[in-house]
């Protein structure tokens, strides 16, 4: 599994807030600390983690925190095309009820993409999730086209090979299979290319996912869209026909120290007070949304 390298904006004080951000991350499997400056109040970890996790340990020192850069150095240039975001549900995707989160994608290599998300809201269990054509939310999730098939190939799930056989998968921590396929080089997969597999929601209805895929890359899904299903997908259905219960169009997002804003030029919301306020419309500006 790639690892990423993720930069947060810190709201660091003292010395001793740098002392709990170091202390908490250390105790983190899987995460490699690259930089905690006070004086940019930025961190920059290196980790095969889900971003939401790295994120979670260090707001639970107390200290605000933002993800700003998502990146990494494996094979690939940094340009608009390397990383890419979807907002799903909320104030700015499309979602029945309370459902919503967010997916990032990295192109570490040329045939690899790694996409991390966590989406909240959900019944527990497994729930399909695909990359559509369209990124057109004018109907909501009925307007977003197909699951992209750039190569005119069945519908399939990550885990299929041409003869249909059962290939080697690999499970995170989060049992969220990945699509890193153990097999033969003249195997072609036989799945649409937005077709990602199962993501599990655990009681508390959250899903937190991390996995490779080789056939997504960053460039081709840019202004498409991704959506998750009310229930879990089916490979052996040919069409894929699912009810889409939150979607969100897929963006360029900032790479590595791509994002220096500490204030939003448009509004004047502070970096730090952005998670608790929509992301767009009047109730954005109102304080008192807080």
């Amino acid at each position: 599994m790639s690892t990423a390298k993720i930069e947060f904006a810190v709201e660091m004080s003292c010395g001793k807030c740098e002392e709990k951000v170091r202390g908490c991350l250390s105790a983190l499997e899987g995460v490699k600390v690259s930089q905690v400056s006070l004086e940019k109040q930025s961190v920059v970890v290196e980790t095969n983690q889900p971003s939401t996790i790295v994120l979670d340990c260090i707001r639970a020192t107390g200290l605000r925190a933002v993800m700003k850069g998502y990146g990494g150095d494996v094979g690939i240039v940094p340009g608009p095309q390397v990383a890419a975001v979807a907002m799903l549900g909320g104030e700015t995707g499309c979602g029945l009820g309370p459902v919503k989160g967010v997916v990032r994608f990295l192109q570490t290599e040329q045939d690899r993409c790694l996409i991390d998300g966590t989406i909240d809201g959900l019944e527990p269990g497994h729930h399909g999730l695909h990359i559509h054509e369209l990124g057109d939310l004018s109907g909501g999730c009925d307007t977003i086209g197909p699951h992209l098939n750039l190569r005119g190939t069945r519908h399939g799930g990550p885990h299929e090979d041409e003869d249909n056989r059962h290939t080697s998968l690999c499970y995170s921590t989060h049992h969220r299979h990945t699509t890193h396929i153990t097999v033969t080089a003249h195997v072609t997969l036989l799945q649409h290319t937005g077709d990602l597999g199962n993501i599990k929601a655990d009681v508390n209805g959250r899903a937190v996912f991390r996995f490779e895929d080789k056939l997504v890359k960053v460039g081709d899904i840019i202004g498409r869209s991704v959506a998750v299903n009310q229930g879990p997908d089916d490979p052996a259905s040919r069409e894929g026909d699912e009810q889409r219960i939150a979607c969100g169009i897929i963006a360029r997002s900032a790479g590595m120290f791509e994002n220096s804003k500490r204030i939003c030029a448009c509004d004047g919301v502070e970096l730090w007070d952005e998670k608790d306020r929509p992301l767009t419309g009047p109730s954005r500006r109102n304080t008192g949304h807080l």
